[in-house]
């Protein structure tokens, strides 16, 4: 109660401060209403021209808001409220700010993005998916036209230089996946003028908790082809549609599915006419057999992924979204394919990835606002570096949030729910219902639909028209059924004398594991004052009870001998359910930070290896960083032939020779003799000076040639070698943790030989440059083209 006292505190001051400044806006408001169009867009040149004279942009903030709200009103006929202002400021610097639903966050937005937009460094305004960022884009957008500044969107399927255009813009829109891939795209490209990002300065996320938090485990990851057959996912199909109950374990929590060591296991073996199922020469067999499993044990048709057009698209676990493009990663996507009998696709092979929490970070100024998000305060400050200010309602907020019914089984619960929707609608008071997956939408719907009340659905399957059914969800009569997406970022409008009737009442149909979704359900209600309702109608059957509630629960609710349509009301109940959220929060808190901590390790190799990249392409002349390469490996092949534990005579100068003959030298430039009256140090000398030499006569074989050929041989070599090292790096990542063994940490392991595994890449990229440089026979000017790649993420 403490620490809660101290949060509350804490953000009261934080008020405070910030109504103090928007006074200060407000005080400008009659000077800005005075000025013409053109008086008030000269501002924009009068504050880049203050800006160039050393001001801070700290010091403009106060003038650039209100002229922002002055733009606003003439443009849209928007004026932004006190509370508006303030979170603005609050993402100025840099932070989160939580504003509730029908606040006004868009609005919000146009303040510090027009303000960080004068630097000319770029602002990138981040929005969860392409209608929402066309539409910021147009309607904020207009704001920020009207005031002299440019306006950029970057959303899926526009063309290089289409992206390379709204990159150079000051404020640009777009999605995460969006930003994530451009910056893994412009880290493949061969020619510097192919990249379309700049440096990332600052970022606005909206919907910051869904973002950076319940994203934030899936890596985007760009693949390419891999050769591996398809039979094997068919055949591993059709073994596990042989089993039965008792040949296999299904740990829900866990996420995972075993075979039986007493039947299942045998059975294999003999299905696959194999000795040892757990012998070496069999791993390949048993991930496809272990995947198989997962596809049939875990993986549900309709909650997990659909079927659409002969192709499984994954459904999202927290929007209810389809995720076009996004497959399950390791041969899952493949084993469900051949389970639901469709094609199975060829598999994939890592080209490169990176995590959202890593993208993210790299921005020099990073903030977001979201509905919903004190909750998660401690990981938005742990791993990005922001506190969360909780700012006020600009109206009070009237919504009556009613007391969860609970029921013994989920067929109770959906007949209460249908009961509860049919006689509200029968008053004519709008019902938005939020489910937790398509199939228990599907459910409600049929009930509905017996029962002859008019109904709209709203889940993956009706993606497009998500906003158009969201807007007139709080009309009189509306019934809308939602997937827990709820059409985040679309206003729900009451209708008219639809406030007499109590607003729009919410039914929530299950607890989401986190209670930040369950926020934002009942927050579709009750926006800018209004009335409005909500409820939860819950049972002992659902996910969340069932899985992480207590044993005792279910013995007690036995006991009382309860019909399943008789509501119970107990504390106890309320309480398990509580716990039970914050358990799986946890849960889930620690294996985003356990994923991150692994992701750190690669992140700074990715880090080295994009630096060295775009040295490559933006240096005209590469000759030093050959030699520098050159040197490397020169002093790699005295510690192998020539140690300095070794005494001179037990050096083996004849293995150096052999060796530097394969890479730089002519046959003759050294002999035994010469060598061996030198010492190590002089040996280095001489090795690079001949080096040099042969350069030299490289350059006059070659010509101007060398430098296209430089370029070409550093960037595949980088590339190949990266790509591979991505593949063996995350292949150990998933069995280190069958070393931790004699209480080593895993992750230890991890850091410690992920850091040798780079240095051996390093010095493999070290030898095949030098190897080509100086033995390649060239015949013409190399291609710069990149090989075809396909973008897929996933994780």
């Amino acid at each position: 109660m403490g620490l809660l006292k101290q949060i509350v505190n804490t953000n009261e001051r934080e008020i405070a401060r910030l109504r103090k400044m928007a006074a200060k806006i407000n005080a400008l408001e009659p000077e800005m209403e005075s000025l013409t169009d053109e008086q008030l867009q000269a501002k924009t040149v009068e504050f880049r021209e203050r800006l160039e004279n050393g001001e801070k942009l700290d010091k403009l903030l106060f003038e650039a808001f209100a002229v922002v709200r002055e733009a606003s009103k003439r443009v849209t006929g928007k004026r932004h409220f006190d509370v508006q202002l303030m979170g603005g400021i609050v993402l100025h610097e840099g932070r989160v700010a939580e504003m509730r639903t029908g606040e006004g966050k868009t609005l919000v937005a146009s303040l510090p993005s027009y303000l960080n937009g004068l630097t000319g460094k770029g602002v990138h305004v981040i929005t969860v998916n392409d209608y929402l960022a066309r539409r910021d884009a147009q309607e904020i957008g207009q704001i920020h036209r009207f005031l002299g500044l440019t306006v950029g969107l970057n959303v899926h399927d526009m063309t290089p230089d289409q992206k390379k255009e709204a990159y150079q813009a000051d404020i640009t829109y777009g999605t995460n996946n969006e930003f994530g891939f451009d910056y893994l795209r412009d880290n493949m490209v061969m020619r510097v003028e192919d990249m379309t990002q700049r440096h990332l300065h600052f970022a606005i996320v909206d919907e910051v908790d869904s973002i950076l938090i319940d994203e934030a485990r899936t890596p985007l990851i760009i693949s390419g082809p891999a050769e591996k057959s398809a039979d094997l996912y068919f055949r591993a199909d059709l073994f596990v549609r042989s089993l039965r109950p008792d040949d296999y374990v299904v740990d829900e929590k866990m996420r995972t599915v075993n075979l039986t060591e007493e039947s299942g296991v045998g059975k294999a073996e003999r299905f696959f006419s194999v000795q040892n199922l757990f012998d070496p020469d069999n791993v390949t067999l048993m991930h496809h057999i272990n995947q198989a499993l997962k596809a049939h044990g875990l993986m549900h048709r309709d909650k997990d992924y659909v079927v659409h057009n002969d192709e499984i698209i994954i459904v999202d676990e927290f929007t209810g979204r389809l995720m076009q493009g996004r497959r399950y990663s390791e041969g899952l996507h493949q084993a469900i394919e051949a389970k639901e009998g469709v094609r199975v696709q060829d598999e994939t092979k890592t080209l490169a990835t990176i995590t959202l929490q890593n993208y993210f970070r790299m921005y020099d100024k990073l903030s977001g606002m979201t509905g919903t998000a004190i909750t998660e305060e401690k990981e938005f400050v742990e791993i990005y570096g922001m506190d969360v200010v909780v700012i006020p309602t600009n109206r009070p907020l009237v919504r009556n949030d009613l007391k969860d019914i609970i029921y013994k089984t989920q067929g109770g619960k959906f007949n209460a729910v249908v009961d509860e929707i049919a006689q509200r609608h029968q008053n004519g008071q709008p019902v938005l219902v939020g489910t937790t997956s398509i199939e228990k939408s599907e459910i409600i719907s049929n009930l509905l639909r017996k029962r002859g009340v008019m109904h709209q659905v709203l889940n993956a399957k009706q993606h497009e028209r998500e906003a158009e059914i969201v807007a007139l969800a709080g009309q009189r009569n509306a019934v809308t059924i939602a997937t827990n997406m709820a059409g985040r970022g679309t206003d729900i409008i009451l209708g008219e004398g639809v406030a007499d009737l109590g607003g729009l009442h919410i039914i929530g149909t299950e607890r989401h594991e986190s209670r930040r979704i369950d926020n934002q359900l009942r927050g579709r209600a009750g926006r800018q004052g209004d009335p409005g309702s909500s409820q939860f109608f819950l049972s002992l059957e659902d996910d969340l009870l069932r899985l992480f509630g207590s044993d005792n629960i279910k013995r007690l609710m036995d006991r009382l001998g309860l019909e399943e349509d008789q509501p119970i009301d107990h504390k106890m109940l309320t309480g398990a359910m509580e716990r039970a959220q914050k358990k799986v929060e946890g849960n889930n808190y620690d294996i985003r930070k356990h994923v991150l901590r692994y992701d750190d390790v690669m992140n700074k190799q990715r880090e080295v290896i994009y630096k060295q990249r775009r040295q490559i392409l933006e240096q005209e002349n590469l000759r030093d960083v050959v030699e520098g390469m050159g040197h490397s490996l020169i002093e790699h092949m005295l510690d192998v032939y020539c140690s300095v534990e070794q005494v001179p005579e037990d050096w083996d100068i004849p293995g150096l020779i052999a060796y530097a003959e394969r890479e730089f030298l002519n046959p003759g430039d050294v002999t035994e003799e010469e060598l061996r009256r030198l010492d190590r140090e002089e040996l280095e000398e001489h090795l690079l000076d001949v080096l040099v030499k042969n350069y030299d006569k490289r350059e006059a074989e070659i010509g101007g040639f060398l430098r296209d050929l430089e370029r070409v041989i550093l960037l595949r070599t980088v590339d190949a070698k990266w790509m591979d090292h991505i593949d063996a790096m995350d292949q150990f990542r998933q069995g280190v943790h069958l070393r931790s063994y004699g209480q080593a940490d895993p992750l230890v392991i991890y850091q410690k030989e992920g850091f040798e595994m780079f240095e051996a890449m390093v010095h493999s990229i070290q030898e095949e440059v030098i190897l080509y440089i100086f033995k390649a026979t060239v015949t013409a000017p190399p291609p710069l083209e990149m090989q075809e790649t396909v973008p897929i993420q996933g994780g």
